[in-house]
């Protein structure tokens, strides 16, 4: 007899502890349901959670000039210069000028025949104005005497507006740099022209650097 009734209260107590932990759900709850994200949180697996390519290609900013530009020599149709020049550019004829031109950048090469070499004073007293007329927004940062492979030269640096690209109408702010050579009578105008930021000491070096004269 006391073996039933310890049996009976064992059952019993096991059948309290059975329902008030286990429960019956609601009619039509869910039993279990799939965790979601909050609006807020963003998935493991999503491309803002992934971190830079270091195998992705490097972009240039813009108007940077490669740093592998092969450059060519260009010769004066007077044979009494040559200066070398980024491949595959684009060549125009303006005026007494040849201009050579990729994407923002420029390369404007004048001969003149001229008495005298010039000087930082003819400079500012014919140059520097007559590069102020040109365009309103030109600010001359520097006027001075450099020295390149061909010899001196008077060395003019400002910053303009480029001129509105033909499709889009789009104006930059330009860094310009423009060299006066001189020798037996012949005057070379260099002028280097890129958007105002981009790194293009280096290739600009490379074509002042270049003009040789022609024996």
């Amino acid at each position: 007899m006391r073996r039933l009734f310890a049996v009976a209260l064992v059952t019993g107590t096991l059948s309290l502890v059975v329902a008030a932990c286990g429960g019956s759900p609601h009619a039509g709850a869910p039993v279990a349901s799939a965790r979601t994200p909050s609006s807020g949180s963003t998935p493991t697996n999503s491309p803002t959670s992934k971190g830079v390519d270091p195998n992705a290609p490097e972009s240039n900013p813009a108007g940077d000039i490669p740093d592998d530009t092969v450059f060519v020599p260009f010769k004066a149709g007077s044979a009494r210069w040559q200066v070398s020049v980024p491949q595959g550019w684009a060549r125009t004829k303006v005026g007494a000028a040849v201009v050579f031109t990729d994407k923002l950048n420029s390369v404007r090469v004048e001969e003149k025949r001229v008495a005298t070499a010039p000087t930082v004073k003819s400079a500012q007293a014919t140059d520097i104005p007559a590069i102020q007329a040109s365009e309103s927004t030109v600010k001359i940062q520097t006027v001075g005497v450099t020295r390149r492979n061909a010899g001196q030269a008077v060395r003019i640096t400002y910053t303009a507006n480029s001129d509105p690209d033909p499709v889009t109408g789009k104006v930059v702010k330009d860094a310009v740099e423009r060299y006066a050579f001189f020798h037996r009578g012949t005057e070379v105008i260099l002028t280097l022209s890129g958007p105002d930021g981009a790194d293009n000491v280096d290739p600009w070096r490379t074509v002042s650097d270049s003009l040789r004269w022609l024996p």
